[in-house]
């Protein structure tokens, strides 16, 4: 058969269409063939479909049978321009017509030239060597006919030498076998074998998306004699599924396809699992679905596949399925079933897998054992791991560690460093996960260092010292320690710092506690830009870090620069990402770009939720707050303990006690409340809404308190006004050996100053510094200042402020401010307010003060001058609000409210209660300034916020409960007057909440002794 290479200038084929499926019409006019005979044109579709590289192969075929059925001239004409002339088409017509017909195959052009013993004259042949040629003349050995020469006649003509040729079986109908067949001769096989060598499967030919089978090969398909064996077809499908190559996958089915091989039990396997690895689990679910027989590793596989892609309702459903068509489920199928109900959280199908495996005899693997550990240990039932754990036959190294991570994910350090050193004694493999997770829990402890030191060493002695893992988690534990030269070395001594390395350098970095030096968050800066510089591309861990810088160094605009990376590197719809860029727009203060970012995130899960919540907190809009925690419930999303903490700070600035128990409620219900985090929220509750000996309760309640659990419970004291107490706690805090911070001390300064304890508070201010080697910030030195204001050393306050290395602070100036109104000291009290306006000359809260010094005063003129100012400079005063909390409804009020839809009874409760202290000898202290000031604002005085919402308590809490009002602003004098003396007509308990401290009314008196 001659095998001759043709020049194909003509566009009569268009080549890039021959892709497309065509009917017998179509393909006879692409090419040019004036004949419905199905036999002739499906050899011709059947080749050529669908592929883009093409070799001409002209074969002679006696078409003496098709005379009539088409035009020769025109198939000539068609044919002319590929060889050359059209006379040597056209014999006598007492001869058989012989036509050579273009046949295309897919084999690459290289893979040919290789092989082709070819005539490189002007008509460049490429023929079949003898063997080759012995070959085909054996697959088509079925016809009786031997090959013969390509130009003889009826049987009279020379036979040519130069060219082997053959003619076909007249049976058309054998076409498509036999061009399969040629496909199969032994160039190809050695090619074959050469692609399996080589590990890349450039395969002979390939097929189109479109023309891809779905099935395999059934029984009534006659398999042909494969191009490679089945472990040649496992071995490349299995490199295919390494190295994640669908494109490759594809390929290698499509041999297998094109070449009829039906594939063993084995090797349907293999291509499921190749295409469940890849990701296209919906090939995979009609492959399965062909399958005539399954086994328990094809029911594996897929369950993996709809795992790997986030399905895992698909997944659980495939495994229910396996289990219904009763197929023997092995370890490896529980194994996917119990990973599926770890990440979902589904502890109800968890516990039922653990049954069957219990059932099945199989619970004695080793490997279902670490499946069961991690499942529950992600699922939140610690106490279920260490009891599998512990009756566990068989444990190995990936036990413990699973162990390990368990008890380092909910926070048991102690438990994972005794775990730790039991494995060690019982001569179990230290691996460098182990060693990680155990230096993460070090860093947990007050001892991390010692700790983190012994461990340092382990790893030195069994060679992970340059292990990228145990050395990121190295760098990590000594840079959040402190020890930044430890860290340096580390860092400098990897020989290769891979990104892992640098994030945790940068993450360490971030998280170090500096008292407000940020040298070490400049070098994070820096590190991150030497990152860059190296090429290496951040991840999302990263940006996280980087964004915790911005926040600390208050750079917003460097946060946005970092925000125009994460758009760089396409990180924009990470819910991880998103977290941090909520926080540093709502630490900005631009709560609504944190929105845009929260709903700019695709996925949003627990951390995204709770980062919003922590927004709206921290910009104090705290009713938005409590609107997610609503919308985060009705997606079926569970709250954690950290967003339920956030919750519970709303429910505290809000005053909102009822709310504030349906969360901790809540918390109970799932399981959070014996988080130390839960507890301290709930002390802070409870503290802000006016329920001192419920915070009180819940502190003496706690196992494990931190510093934050003293703050808490100290500053809670220190604004109620219950000096001593704070006082005491502060020492026991000590004798317990847990080291105050600034927030212990800003709550000990401030108790000291509502108690009037002057020598005291001075005496652990210089504790702060001397003792525990802490710098006082703005807050602590406004302390001092009102501590001295409040016991009238006006004049050491104002020298304090000069001194402090804060006089440009306004918040020390207002401290001033305050204390010269309560000591009608007008000329100094007018020089802070002064220096105020020019630090802040549009904030409200110095002008009030001002104002209202000088209306005590008994300076009408000096105050309206300051109105006039107010007004001048376009300041507007914030307006008073009073709220209070009957059953789950809060209802609020404003001077001289009538918009409450109970206001006339309000307005009538209230009339009752003042003549009732009126008889009693109540005067407004109104009338201390003259008698016409008196009659204009006399109802107006009487009709403050908190007097109403003091009086809708009256109407509808019970006799016995105590009536808690909150306020914005700090109480008059009149209304601490007025509440002291309705606690007595009305015998009731009265809690008055402002934003300085707390004044709880009983018998007539007040908690702060007047001293406020």
């Amino acid at each position: 058969m001659p095998i001759t290479r043709v020049k194909d200038n003509t566009p009569a084929l268009d080549v890039n269409n021959l892709g497309q499926p065509r009917t017998t019409r179509q393909w006879s006019q692409q090419l040019g063939i004036k004949t419905k005979h199905p036999a002739l044109v499906s050899m011709f579709a059947c080749v050529i479909r669908g592929f883009k590289e093409f070799i001409c192969y002209v074969i002679s075929i006696d078409v003496t049978h098709l005379k009539g059925r088409f035009k020769d001239q025109t198939l000539a004409s068609r044919l002319e321009p590929k060889l050359g002339s059209a006379d040597s088409f056209a014999g006598p017509s007492t001869t058989p017509r012989l036509f050579s017909i273009v046949l295309l195959f897919h084999i690459p052009a290289a893979a040919l030239l290789a092989r082709a013993g070819a005539d490189r004259g002007p008509r460049l042949r490429w023929g079949l060597p003898p063997s080759q040629h012995r070959e085909l003349a054996r697959l088509l050995a079925h016809s009786g006919r031997r090959p013969r020469s390509a130009h003889c006649s009826s049987g009279n003509a020379e036979p040519q030498t130069s060219h082997h040729c053959c003619t076909l079986p007249p049976a058309l109908r054998k076409t498509k076998q036999i061009t399969s067949a040629m496909m199969h001769h032994k160039r190809c096989i050695q090619l074959s074998n050469f692609i399996v060598k080589s590990g890349k499967p450039k395969l002979l030919y390939r097929l189109p998306k479109q023309y891809f089978c779905t099935s395999f090969p059934t029984q009534n398909q006659i398999p042909l004699q494969p191009l490679l064996s089945q472990s040649e077809y496992s071995n490349l499908l299995l490199s295919a599924t390494k190295s994640q190559s669908l494109l490759h996958g594809k390929e290698v089915h499509a041999h297998i396809i094109r070449a009829c091989f039906r594939p063993c039990m084995f090797l349907q396997n293999i291509i499921l699992n190749m295409y469940c690895k890849c990701g296209e689990v919906a090939i995979a679910q009609r492959l399965f679905d062909a399958m005539p027989t399954k086994d328990a590793v094809s029911w594996n596989s897929l369950i993996t596949g709809y795992f790997q892609v986030g399905s895992c309702r698909q997944s659980l459903g495939v495994f229910i399925e396996g289990r219904s068509a009763g197929i023997r489920l092995d370890r490896f199928t529980y194994a996917s079933a119990l990973s599926v109900c770890s990440q979902t959280r589904d502890l109800r199908v968890g516990k039922v897998i653990h049954g069957m495996i219990l059932v099945s005899g199989s619970c004695q693997h080793v490997f279902l054992t670490n499946s069961l550990i991690d499942m529950y240990s992600k699922c939140g039932e610690i106490g279920q791991a260490k009891l599998v754990f512990a009756s566990s036959v068989e444990l190995d190294d990936v036990s413990w560690n699973s162990l390990i991570t368990a008890y380092v994910r909910v926070g048991w350090d102690e438990e994972t460093l005794r775990t730790f050193a039991r494995m060690h004694q019982l001569g179990m493999k230290l691996n460098s996960f182990a060693l990680g997770s155990v230096l993460k829990s070090c860093s947990n402890l007050s001892n991390s260092v010692e700790l983190g030191k012994m461990v340092h060493g382990c790893i030195i002695k069994v060679g992970l010292d340059s292990d990228v893992f145990a050395g990121s988690a190295l760098i990590d534990l000594y840079a959040k320690s402190g020890f930044l030269s430890e860290a340096v070395r580390l860092f400098e001594s990897m020989p290769d710092p891979n990104v892992v390395v640098f994030n945790s350098m940068i993450a360490g970095l971030s998280r170090l506690e500096t008292d407000g030096n940020i040298e070490h968050n400049v070098k994070a800066v820096f590190l991150f830009s030497e990152m860059q510089r190296r090429g290496m591309r951040p991840s999302k861990y990263t940006f996280s870090s980087m964004l915790r810088t911005c926040n600390f160094l208050n750079d917003f605009e460097l946060g946005k620069q970092i925000h125009g990376q994460v758009f760089k590197n396409d990180l924009q719809f990470d819910e991880f990402i998103g977290s941090g860029l909520i926080e540093i727009y709502s630490n900005s203060g631009s709560i609504e770009e944190g929105f845009k970012c929260f709903h700019s995130v695709p996925k949003q899960d627990i951390v995204t939720w709770t980062s919003m919540i922590s927004g709206c907190v921290q910009t104090e809009h705290f009713e938005r707050a409590l609107r997610l925690f609503h919308d985060l419930l009705s997606i079926g999303i569970k709250p954690d303990q950290f967003s339920l903490s956030c919750l519970m700070s709303a429910c505290a600035n809000l005053a909102m006690a009822w709310s504030g128990e349906q969360i901790q409620c809540y918390a109970i219900k799932a399981g959070f409340s014996w988080f130390t985090i839960m507890n301290n929220s709930q002390i802070f509750m409870h503290a802000r809404s006016g329920n001192i000996d419920a915070a009180n309760q819940t502190f003496h309640e706690m196992k494990d308190r931190d510093v934050v659990s003293w703050s808490a419970m100290i500053s809670s004291h220190a604004q109620h006004g219950c000096a001593s107490d704070a006082l005491r706690l502060f020492k026991e805090m000590e004798s317990c050996q847990v080291v105050p911070n600034h927030v212990t001390f800003l709550g000990v300064l401030a108790a000291c100053s509502h108690g009037g304890l002057v020598d005291e508070g001075l005496r652990y201010f210089e504790s702060m510094k001397r003792d525990y080697k802490l710098d006082p910030n703005a807050k602590h030195c406004a302390s001092i200042v009102d501590l001295l204001g409040r016991a009238g050393r006006l004049v050491d306050a104002e020298k304090f402020i000069i001194d402090s290395g804060f006089h440009d602070d306004p918040v020390l100036w207002r401290a001033l401010l305050g204390s010269c109104r309560i000591h009608k000291n007008t000329e100094m009290g007018t020089c802070a307010a002064k220096r105020i306006m020019e630090l802040e000359p549009h904030a409200s809260a110095s002008y009030v003060l001002l104002y209202n010094m000088h209306l005590d005063a008994g300076q009408k003129s000096f105050a309206m001058r300051t109105r006039d100012l107010m007004k001048e400079r376009g300041v507007k005063k914030e307006p008073g609000l009073s709220w209070i909390e009957i059953g789950a409804s809060v209802h609020s009020f404003v001077v001289g409210d009538t918009s409450h839809p109970e206001s006339p009874l309000i307005y009538e409760k209230l009339k009752e209660m003042l003549s009732k202290i009126e008889k009693m000898g109540y005067i407004a202290e109104a009338v201390e300034i003259n008698g016409s000031y008196l009659k204009q604002n006399e109802g107006v005085v009487n009709h403050h916020s908190e007097k109403l919402a003091v009086a809708f308590g009256m109407i509808h809490l019970p006799e016995q409960a105590p009536i808690r009002v909150m306020k914005n602003l700090r109480v008059c004098m009149d209304c601490h007057m007025v509440m002291k003396i309705f606690s007595a007509s009305e015998r009731r308990e009265i809690v008055l909440r402002d934003p300085f401290r707390f004044h709880r009314f009983r018998g007539g008196s007040c908690s702060c002794g007047d001293y406020w």
